[in-house]
């Protein structure tokens, strides 16, 4: 949001300084009581309504110019709008969860991402637990997720949270087609050096993450997946934050999740917060009515975008533990 308003404040300035330039001179006003040169008040020349006129369409020119310059902007930094990577840890990186254990692997563009194993808890074997293949939302990076992590393992899920790109210590620069590889990325680390089978794996898919994990499932098989805080997609939300500005019309970044998810073809949970300040309950909800059957809404009454694990508590556990399970039984 910072961002968004600096290069806001920036294109109104560099606007006020186009509103600032010189218009075309007006004609001179007679003097009341005083004869016009050219032969009284029937002389010939412009109209009168005329310069009015022009003044109207300088403004409206003006105006034009503002819009385009705002944005310009916004698309000349439109990625700096949507990716909030964080390089810094929340705390320590040597504070891993319990039981957590760092590991690396390669995207197909030859970039190394950092991310975090953990094979969950509990007297039930391992091998057969369902793994949680974790797709973050837009800012942070893996150690902000260590409390929610935990929680999961602790529930008998493993997990397997990813830094994208840019983010945290992986290497390289975020895109959209970049997250969409590297969610690749994390699925071949599972499937062929971890010899996690498919029917284990569910998509999760928080806020911005929510388009990685629906991908991921349209583009390799999955027992099933988990979205929070989703929103429809990226120009919906900038027609949500700047109704004025038709930008939303113009952006190359889509991560179109409400036009991909009618494509699933396995079970979706999803959780919302009723106070979501950030993606719109409705946006929300628009996702949930546009994917297919079977599916179930979970609304967390009180939760915002950040805190919906938390404020759902012990119900928000089991719902998401026991739909996991029911996923991998599905699938095997």
């Amino acid at each position: 949001m910072e961002k968004l308003l600096a290069v806001l404040t920036l294109g109104c300035l560099l606007g006020g300084a186009c509103f600032a330039l010189p218009g075309a001179p007006e004609p001179p006003r007679e003097q009341p009581g005083r004869a016009s040169r050219h032969g009284g008040e029937g002389a010939p020349g412009a109209p009168a309504g005329s310069s009015g006129a022009r003044r109207v369409l300088l403004r409206i020119l003006r105006a034009a110019l503002l819009a385009a310059v705002v944005i310009g902007l916004l698309l000349a930094f439109e990625g700096c709008f949507i990716f909030y990577p964080t390089s810094a840890p929340a705390l320590s990186w040597d504070l891993l969860p319990a039981g957590a254990e760092e590991c690396t692997f390669q995207t197909a563009d030859g970039l190394r991402l950092h991310a975090w194993w953990h094979p969950g808890v509990g007297p039930d074997d391992a091998s057969l637990r369902p793994v949680v293949l974790w797709c973050h939302g837009n800012a942070g990076n893996i150690t902000h997720r260590a409390d929610n992590l935990d929680m999961l393992a602790r529930r008998g899920l493993a997990v397997f949270l990813f830094d994208y790109r840019g983010y945290g210590r992986s290497e390289g620069k975020p895109s959209e087609r970049g997250l969409y590889e590297d969610a690749r990325a994390a699925y071949r680390c599972l499937t062929e050096e971890r010899g996690v089978a498919p029917a284990r794996i569910v998509c999760f898919g928080r806020s911005l993450g929510a388009a990685v994990a629906v991908q991921l499932a349209l583009d390799r098989p999955v027992a099933g997946v988990v979205l929070e805080g989703a929103f429809k997609s990226v120009p919906a939300m900038a027609r949500k934050m700047l109704p004025w500005l038709p930008i939303w019309l113009l952006l190359r970044n889509r991560f179109d999740t409400a036009g991909k998810v009618p494509r699933l073809t396995v079970p979706l949970l999803m959780f919302h917060g009723s106070r979501d300040e950030i993606a719109p309950l409705a946006q929300g909800r628009a996702v949930f009515e546009a994917a297919p059957e079977p599916k179930a809404f979970c609304l967390v009454e009180g939760g915002t975008h950040n805190d919906t694990y938390a404020v759902g508590g012990e119900q928000y556990l089991r719902s998401f533990a026991e739909f996991c399970r029911d996923c991998v039984t599905r699938a095997q």
